[in-house]
């Protein structure tokens, strides 16, 4: 029998959806499974954006440019614009989600074997894009007691060798929710510039910020235009994950020519959601205002919820809508099994991502968790205290009461 490529067998598994078929068999034991751990907004998709599709009167369902709609990439510019952007419709290539833009950006940028620095933890199919493009991660760890913040830049420095091509940051930050600020990203623009990096940004919870914080954009940063690649789409910011659109910037000619031939290769993004996404760009304020309303006060349930429980850390993120929680618990991928196999509270447990999954080492972040906070607020009401009935059922009869030391974060 012929035998699985060793890339193919290298390719990790999904820390957030791993324990999938335990959730489907605790459904079919009749217990409510409150999903925490997968960013699927519960929000609404723009109605403008459903109508578009909807009233689609094309007889023919063709092939767009292989960059993307025309129409859109100049309307997804001026969105750009609105926000303190200043790209031209040129500069942009229409992908298939933000997946297909890092793929591309990474293909088009890295050889094999090629390093690139992320701060950990970090969403966890980077871990895949890089085996897929054969670039090697280097991690360099933010820490829970910091709230996620940007290690020192002298940790970076650390990790620079020959190999290295690139530093990849997410702001606001998935799995954390931190927001970096303009003085943090100042200070890899430094190091970007000094040793001649591509600097990625994954850039898609930009609308996502709280507590009256702005978000920078690396496109905003002086003197490395030619470094930087921007990584965007539309899932998350019109509740649109299925529609699977993303984009690339970057005012790199050589870098988006590069990326054009791989679009080439895969033909076009998908019709019908650009269409969607371009009639979104129409999408009033107040949808955002009221979007952002409902975050924050998820946050604020989830969050002081959780810290609220005896021996559970966790920050409260400024951005996106993801929380990393430290549980007083020993191995949190074995929590969370048994919180789907063997616990439920009136018919009820969670699902929860192990952290573990979101770091290059997967010894590290072994008692923590990731939670999304895109279930409504009765839902994370009854989620945290199920949670917590989970916590002290397990401590008491499967690790019995074991206190968790600070080095097993």
């Amino acid at each position: 029998m012929p035998s699985i490529s060793t890339k193919g067998q290298s390719m990790p598994e999904s820390p957030i959806r791993k324990l999938v078929p335990f959730a489907e068999q605790a459904k079919k034991n009749g217990n409510h499974v409150h999903h925490l751990n997968i960013g699927q907004p519960d929000i609404e998709t723009p109605q403008v954006a459903l109508d578009a599709i909807k009233n689609f009167s094309e007889n023919v369902v063709e092939y767009s440019h292989s960059a993307g709609f025309e129409s859109y990439r100049v309307k997804l510019a001026d969105y750009y614009k609105s926000v303190g952007i200043e790209v031209d419709s040129s500069e942009i290539i229409i992908t298939t989600g933000g997946s297909e833009a890092l793929l591309f950006g990474f293909m088009s940028c890295f050889n094999d074997g090629d390093e690139l620095i992320i701060p950990e933890p970090f969403y966890a199919n980077y871990n895949g894009f890089s085996t897929a493009s054969n670039v090697k991660i280097v991690p360099v760890t933010a820490t829970i007691d910091t709230s996620f913040a940007l290690p020192p830049i002298e940790d970076f420095e650390k990790m620079i060798t020959p190999k290295t091509k690139g530093i990849l940051i997410c702001n606001p930050g998935n799995p954390t929710g931190y927001l970096y600020s303009k003085e943090e990203l100042e200070t890899l623009r430094n190091i970007v510039k000094k040793h001649d990096l591509f600097l990625f940004a994954d850039e898609v919870y930009r609308e996502f910020c709280y507590d009256g914080k702005e978000h920078f954009s690396v496109m905003n940063l002086e003197g490395i235009d030619q470094n930087v690649v921007l990584i965007d789409s539309v899932s998350k910011r019109y509740s649109m994950c299925g529609a699977r659109i993303g984009a690339v910037i970057s005012k790199n000619k050589e870098v988006m020519a590069t990326i054009l031939k791989f679009a080439q290769a895969r033909l076009s993004p998908p019709t019908f959601g650009q269409v969607a996404s371009e009639a979104a760009l129409n999408t009033p304020q107040s949808y955002f205002d009221g979007v952002i309303t409902e975050y924050v006060e998820r946050r604020n349930v989830l969050v002081d919820g959780l810290n609220a429980i005896d021996g559970v850390k966790c920050p409260k993120p400024s951005g996106a809508f993801y929380a990393i929680a430290e549980l007083p618990i020993v191995d949190a991928e074995k929590f969370c099994q048994w919180m789907l196999e063997e616990f439920n509270y009136n018919g009820e447990t969670v699902m929860m991502a192990p952290a573990n999954g979101f770091y290059s080492d997967l010894n590290k972040g072994k008692n923590q968790v990731r939670l999304a906070y895109v279930l409504n607020v009765d839902a994370l009401k009854n989620a945290v205290k199920c949670l917590d009935e989970g916590l002290k059922t397990y401590k008491t009869t499967i690790e019995k009461s074991t206190v968790v030391p600070a080095s097993a974060q």
